[in-house]
């Protein structure tokens, strides 16, 4: 049998959405999160027959953006995240505006009209054709990179520089614009260049490291007495846990974290000083206070960071390490985070400081006045939750903190697990972001995972518990149940002379609900902090999902600084100076 050219040609030609979801797979992502449609079903429909790559769908596309963010932050690769056009399409900006605000390496792909239809009218036309909006002028913002594929052969050329870009420092959300007729088109197979590494791809960092910089900057550490290091999520992010160890050894520092990077450095150990800013412990501004130089390291230390600290820090130097310069002023190393740690720690002794900085309070928390009324029901205070929640949490499970007051207190009061990630999403995720992310990680890793939520957050996307009941997810969700937007009831009550009805909520059963709603589930109404934790326990020991409620008093005030202020004004009372008696800082 003779074949003609035409037909070899043909042989070796793929459709683009084929040769796409290869790619994924070459680049070592395993699942695809989002949520079907006309102008995306051709992907699903290569990925499902692919089957390298795992689609899972979502009942939101906020959400598949979430679970794509929690698959990268706790796998080190790259989020991969799939929506159709139209109100799909808009419905991924505010989990991408996180991504971007959080450098997480996420890549979407986001299905269009066909091209022949752009300007006629088309169903969810964004061309910018014809007065319709232009989705990449959406899509720039909240992205690294931002392109359309205007044409199948443009993917080989268009989809590494996403990548690249998505996976570059600093990191974030890639965005390619997809056609349904390019989808569909026939493309000729590239020869291959040898596959990236599953964690991402590699950069030739070191040679950006300036070293002059690297000098000064060794020279302003081997100088230093008493060092605090205040750690970021950039830590997690460059895998550099270890490398901050050894930088703080060698420094013989206390070492604080940012509210979004508690598991970057060991709650448990001596140095641990607390958590940084609103939502901390007063034992890091009297360490900095005590301190002669404060070293950020992989963050730069934005106002949830900094809040509080502003008098210690105006009085002590600051040197910085890591991809973007700090907030704050001071001397500062740019680059890869991992190599400057390396770089730098070179530089200095090998053996520890000979004059480490001296024992201090630690990480205390926060004496807080009660709830501003008696309780009308039996609540579980949020204190006694968080300490159950420790009791059960696995070490090597991964923690997924939404925001507010349960999020200030599993900030201030739970130590993260030793060998799992404490993710709080301190950039535009808001409410609802955990319940995504923490499927993602759940898939991704196969970990037990906590989503640790209020009500307000459960109603905003709490229903993804669909998704984990789907996929068999091992998710746990603890939902802190005060029947309110209990911080911004807090914030009225405080700031502005009295609470709005409307931020406090009628009794909601939620664990009866989700247990009526998903029959197969494990849900649980914890009635108290015993009850709580045994919940908890069964959920471990199960191989899928859980959920727990616990009822929370609306008026328990969180470790939250603008409270904390508004209380003392209040009460007359002021905190204490620190004090070096003895070598240890008494917190008042």
């Amino acid at each position: 049998m003779i074949t003609t050219t035409s037909e070899r040609r043909e042989a070796e030609t793929v459709r683009l959405v084929d040769y796409l979801a290869g790619e994924l797979a070459r680049a070592g992502v395993t699942h695809m999160f989002g949520v079907g449609g006309a102008n995306i079903e051709d992907l699903y429909d290569a990925v499902h027959r692919g089957s390298a790559v795992r689609g899972v769908v979502a009942k939101h596309e906020f959400s598949a953006v979430t679970m794509a963010d929690g698959y990268a932050r706790t796998t080190g690769r790259l989020g991969v995240v799939a929506a159709t056009s139209g109100g799909g399409a808009m419905n991924l900006v505010p989990g991408l505006a996180e991504a971007y605000a959080s450098r997480v390496p996420v890549l979407a792909l986001v299905g269009q009209p066909p091209t022949g239809q752009e300007g006629h009218g088309a169903f969810q036309d964004s061309s910018g054709k014809a007065g319709s909006f232009d989705a990449r002028e959406v899509f720039a913002p909240v992205s690294r990179f931002c392109a359309r594929v205007d044409d199948a052969d443009s993917l080989t050329e268009l989809l590494p520089r996403a990548v690249a870009a998505a996976q570059a420092d600093p990191r974030g959300p890639a965005v390619l614009l997809l056609p349904k007729d390019v989808q569909q088109a026939r493309i000729q197979v590239p020869a291959h260049a040898p596959s990236p590494p599953p964690g991402g791809t590699t950069t030739a960092s070191a040679a950006r490291l300036d070293p002059a910089a690297v000098s000064a900057v060794s020279d302003v550490l081997r100088r230093a007495g008493r060092v605090l290091v205040i750690a970021g999520e950039g830590v997690a992010a460059a895998d550099a846990r270890e490398d901050l160890g050894e930088l703080a050894r060698c420094l013989g520092a206390w070492v604080a974290v940012t509210p979004d990077a508690k598991d970057v450095f060991d709650n448990r150990d001596p140095r641990f000083a607390g958590v940084a800013g609103v939502m901390g412990h007063a034992n890091v501004e009297h360490c900095l206070h005590r301190a002669d130089l404060c070293l950020l390291v992989g963050t730069r230390l934005p106002l949830l960071a900094s809040g509080g600290l502003d008098r210690a820090l105006a009085g002590t130097d600051v040197v910085s390490l890591g991809p973007e310069p700090p907030f704050v002023p001071g001397i500062s190393l740019v680059g890869n985070l991992r190599d400057a740690l390396r770089a730098v720690t070179a530089r200095l002794p090998s053996q520890p400081h000979p004059r480490p900085c001296p024992p201090h309070a630690g990480p205390l928390p926060t004496p807080m006045p009660g709830p501003l009324v008696q309780a009308r029901e039996r609540t579980v205070p949020h204190a006694q939750a968080v300490a159950a929640v420790e009791a059960a949490l696995p070490q090597d499970a991964h923690v997924f903190v939404d925001a507010g007051n349960t999020g200030a207190s599993a900030i201030h009061l739970l130590p993260a697990p030793r060998h799992g990630r404490f993710v709080v999403a301190v950039g535009m995720g808001g409410m609802g972001y955990t319940f995504g992310a923490g499927i993602g990680a759940a898939l991704a890793t196969g970990r037990r995972t906590y989503v640790l939520a209020g009500d307000g957050a459960f109603f905003m996307h709490g229903m993804e518990v669909h998704t984990a009941v789907e996929y068999d997810a091992p998710v746990t969700f603890v939902i802190f149940n005060n029947n309110a937007h209990a911080m911004c009831a807090l914030r009225e009550e405080f700031l502005q002379g009295g609470v709005r009805s409307d931020d406090l909520f009628a009794p909601t059963d939620l664990a009866a609900g989700v247990a009526a709603a998903f029959p197969s589930l494990e849900a649980t109404g914890a009635l108290d902090a015993a009850q709580l934790r045994a919940a908890l326990l069964r959920g471990n020991a199960g191989g899928g999902p859980a959920f727990v409620a616990v009822d929370c008093d609306p008026r328990e005030i969180p470790p939250f600084l603008p409270f904390q202020a508004f209380t003392e004004i209040t009460n007359g009372t002021k905190n204490k100076e620190p004090s070096d008696e003895q070598g240890i800082v008494h917190v008042g």
